[in-house]
């Protein structure tokens, strides 16, 4: 199942805000569609994002202002900005031209998360050679439907199932959208997986408790540091790692490194409004007026973290 792909003219993709109930696939013809599906995170996930961004340069022609907006449709997400930018760079190369470079990029991220998963999964298995099947412990949603397929920390928890090496996941139910509640337990149960579903603030303390033996995280931004920029909650699990001496390993494609981003402290922070904390899928939560703070990610200092994994290489900042 491909979460995004072009078919016949047009993107297709799975409208993530239905599930788990319903599994219903857009077609968009249009940038304006595409933007509002990015907006309501209808496609979400960095590597996604590139690859919607990438063939909505396809569908802006060479309208300057649809590229524009389409690139700024997601702030802290830099793989939005960098697929426009891979696609756009060939508009001068008539519209074939543009969806070919689109079209690369779909199929280098289908090979660069198979290939995240297998370096994340060997790394687990040689720094944790006494373990028998492992415990992971993820947040927010970061499988296939965060990809094309596959997906990059989720899919390193699928690599370590289809060799016999995972024991369970543990999967954060993340705040405030529930990623991890409907999303990644919808995914996991589709590979046969062992998993629990975990309130976000249970995290840390079941860390401390040693019921997980690797935190696995994506990331949308990555700094020249090694500041990582990722789903709210993120940053509470690597002080709760680190204090219990459990290894926090980071999962992203070579594309979410920004070299033009020092540190995380530069890192534009997506603030969501009010609505998604106040209220659930139209269900009050609140009193009426209830102001609200909803940062959507937080940034994890480097030296919390023990590993960078892309397609390419291992990191240790």
């Amino acid at each position: 199942m491909r979460t995004i792909d072009w078919v016949d003219g047009a993107i297709e993709l799975i409208d993530q805000t239905l599930l788990p109930e319903e599994c219903v696939t857009l077609r968009v013809t249009t940038v304006d569609e595409l933007v509002d599906a990015i907006r309501r995170l209808a496609v979400r996930g960095a590597p996604a994002l590139g690859v919607a961004g990438a063939l909505g340069v396809v569908l802006a022609g060479d309208d300057p202002a649809l590229i524009a907006r389409l690139r700024a449709a997601r702030p802290t997400a830099v793989n939005l900005a960098w697929g426009v930018d891979r696609a756009a760079a060939h508009l001068g190369e008539g519209r074939e031209a543009v969806l070919a470079a689109a079209l690369r990029l779909r199929d280098d991220d289908i090979a660069a998360c198979r290939a995240m998963g297998e370096r994340g999964a060997d790394l687990l298995e040689s720094s944790l050679p006494s373990r028998g099947g492992l415990r992971i412990m993820t947040v927010c949603n970061t499988g296939g439907l965060a990809a094309v397929e596959r997906g990059t920390a989720l899919g390193v928890a699928q690599t370590l199932h289809e060799r016999g090496r995972l024991a369970e996941v543990l999967a954060l139910e993340t705040r405030p959208l529930l990623q991890g509640a409907r999303l990644t337990t919808w995914e996991l149960a589709r590979m046969g997986a062992p998993h629990r579903l975990v309130a976000d603030s249970a995290g840390p303390y079941l860390l401390a408790r040693g019921e997980v033996d690797a935190v696995l995280i994506g990331a949308d931004r990555i700094a020249a540091n090694g500041d990582t920029a990722n789903k709210i909650g993120s940053y509470a699990l690597a002080l709760g790692a680190a204090r219990a001496g459990v290894p926090f390993v980071v999962v992203a494609p070579e594309s979410t490194i920004d070299p033009a981003t020092p540190t995380g402290e530069r890192i534009e922070i997506e603030d969501r409004g009010p609505e998604e904390i106040v209220t659930i899928r139209g269900v009050r939560l609140a009193p009426e007026g209830t102001p609200a703070l909803n940062p959507a990610f937080d940034v994890t200092p480097h030296d919390l973290v023990t590993a960078i994994v892309t397609e390419a290489r291992v990191i240790r900042p």
